[in-house]
């Protein structure tokens, strides 16, 4: 049996220092909205009580499908890759960026070079080659994808997209891997499905993306973004393809939003085909007592 965690959308806190110059960008809106809607709802202790419950249940990898950080300063990558060293070993541990790691131009970049470790395929690995999306990493018989949605936008927008590029590659793969018997695992930070976002926050290329999961296949598909425990499906050529998404891992009790959690996959291959079964911890109280909140059986000897 393979255990897979997943979390999302970090948000590492608190806010460092700003200049008068990174204020003067798309940068203020975002500083805006963390005083007076995040400050005090998504904290660093929230966080470490999270992690640490998650270690103790011994995951094979964990996949990080997020928003790390908050405006995509220097210093704001920096301290989240000192904490991904924390969370795991890279290849332990595999990342992909969310809008707020790329929240103005070139933070992107900037993040891709911070955080290599974790979003590099084997092969890039192996030939030492630089982050390429999406990127693929095989562990036992699971095989996890990493598609990049990330983009800088205007004010007040938090869209996503997903173009030819990366939609040809992805289809390569999920071909090459499902040729090869592996279970198969898509993370992508916004939800690839019609009104799981509002407009100004959605994935612009949300038909191909199905277009792809339906003609090639996967088992699995896991998104962060709207900071919701949510599950939808899209149809696939076997059958219904599961697109979970997880709360904020920082979002404290008694907030808007649902208190922080993680989701656990037990993936096994059996004699009926394979099986997926999702267990979700989370905070349940102002103690931030951690516990398993939902059970779902994903996949059932397909």
């Amino acid at each position: 049996m393979f255990l897979l965690a997943h979390i999302s959308d970090i948000h590492l806190s608190p806010l460092p220092a700003l200049t008068l110059r990174e204020l003067i960008s798309k940068r203020i809106t975002g500083y805006i909205n963390w005083r007076s809607n995040r400050k005090g709802t998504m904290t660093g202790g929230t966080l470490d009580v999270l992690t640490a419950d998650l270690k103790m249940q011994h995951p094979d990898h964990i996949a990080v499908t997020g928003d790390l950080v908050n405006l995509a300063l220097d210093e704001e990558l920096e301290t989240a890759q000192r904490w991904l060293k924390t969370l795991g070993r890279a290849e332990d541990v595999s990342v992909v960026p969310g809008n707020h790691d790329a929240y103005v131009p070139g933070a992107l970049k900037k993040t891709r070079r911070y955080w290599e470790a974790w979003m590099r395929g084997d092969k890039e690995l192996a030939e030492n080659l630089p982050v390429e999306f999406p990127y693929l990493r095989i562990r036992g018989d699971v095989a996890l994808i990493g598609v990049s949605s990330a983009r800088a936008t205007a004010p007040f927008m938090a869209t996503g997209d997903l173009r030819s590029k990366q939609a040809k590659k992805l289809a390569e793969i999920l071909t090459e891997t499902g040729q090869r018997g592996l279970f198969r695992v898509i993370m992508i930070h916004h939800p690839p499905v019609r009104g799981a976002a509002p407009s100004h926050k959605r994935l612009l290329g949300i038909g191909l993306f199905q277009r792809i999961v339906r003609q090639h296949g996967a088992e699995l598909v896991l998104h962060g973004h709207t900071h919701l425990a949510t599950r939808y499906d899209i149809h696939g050529p076997n059958g219904a393809v599961p697109v979970i998404c997880v709360p904020s891992a920082s979002q404290s009790f008694g907030a808007q939003k649902p208190p922080a959690a993680y989701n656990l996959f037990s993936i096994e291959k059996t004699n009926a085909g394979w099986s997926c079964h999702m267990k979700q911890r989370g905070v349940v109280d102002t103690q931030i007592t951690i516990q398993t909140v939902h059970e779902d059986q994903l996949l059932s000897g397909r």
